[in-house]
């Protein structure tokens, strides 16, 4: 399986037009953080480094397939002085999959203030886990190089906010390049890891059909995504078949580094016609997750 710099590695084949090559996985449809992260990258390429993302949003439009190459589009909406905005669609077989709006700031001085970071264990006291919380099922091949420990739920106790939550602290496990954009994009990837299975710890005999639909980042203080970050992940909300996600993200200093809002796909399993009819049409979005039980 291919690891995050062969992830990130994209060919500029045309101005603002940058592909990434098939990428193997053990699921019929690509990772979502794994096209958000791509398509960042796209983005970034296309402007001087002294600009770093400070927000993205995007939908997932249509499954993606692993095995085929995806071109990403880079649209210059805006370059100003202090602010610069780029919209990326992500094309496979001349059908876009992902759309993001990413901006990018020079960088100012201003007031700072943050929350505190949940009380909870160092990762070194939390045993490595291979299985992904609310799912309860096995880490993918594709995650390998992935660093993950679930704090365990009695050191969570109850969140007053949000009917569900979990907590785990992970980075990626060998060095990354010191460039801002890498850690960035990393950090994407890494913010659909399991995310949406927060909202499934209040039903957990449920079958059900989970996807990425919509996600959004805001990226608050500098960080590395190869050093420790703690993923604070809840569910305030499920309805209708789909359901809100929350998450933050803070380094071992305490400091808030990120934060995530997701909506996903999170349907009783239905039969199979029934639920090719909508990705055909193109309703529901869906990312590698596919239907997991």
């Amino acid at each position: 399986m291919a690891g995050l710099p062969e992830v990130l590695a994209l060919d500029e084949i045309a101005p603002d037009r940058f592909r990434s090559g098939p990428i193997p996985s053990q699921w019929p449809r690509t990772f979502g953080g794994q096209i958000a992260a791509q398509s960042l990258m796209a983005a970034a390429r296309t402007l001087d480094r002294s600009y770093s993302a400070h927000s993205m949003h995007g939908y997932f439009l249509r499954p993606g397939r692993p095995h085929e190459s995806t071109d990403h589009l880079v649209e210059r909406i805006r370059d100003g002085g202090s602010f610069c905005t780029r919209r990326v669609t992500a094309v496979q077989a001349g059908e876009a999959i992902f759309t993001m709006t990413a901006s990018f700031h020079l960088g100012d001085e201003g007031f700072s203030h943050q929350v505190d970071m949940p009380a909870v264990p160092a990762p070194g006291h939390i045993p490595e886990s291979d299985l992904i919380s609310g799912w309860s099922m096995p880490r993918p091949a594709e995650w390998r190089d992935w660093e993950m420990r679930w704090v365990p739920r009695g050191e969570i106790g109850h969140v007053p906010e949000a009917p569900a939550c979990q907590r785990v602290w992970i980075r990626y496990g060998r060095q990354l390049p010191d460039d801002g954009a890498v850690h960035t994009c990393a950090l994407t990837y890494l913010s659909d890891m399991a995310l949406l299975g927060s909202a499934r710890l209040p039903h957990p005999q449920a079958v059900v059909q989970g996807a990425s639909l919509d996600h959004s980042l805001w990226f608050l203080r500098p960080f590395r995504a190869d050093e420790w970050l703690l993923y604070d992940q809840v569910s305030p909300s499920a309805e209708h078949g789909r359901a809100l996600t929350r998450g933050r993200l803070f380094d071992t200093g305490g400091r808030l580094v990120a934060a995530v809002a997701q909506e996903g796909l999170m349907r009783f399993d239905r039969p199979r016609s029934m639920a090719g009819r909508d990705t055909e049409e193109g309703t529901h979005g869906a990312h590698a997750s596919a239907s997991v039980p």
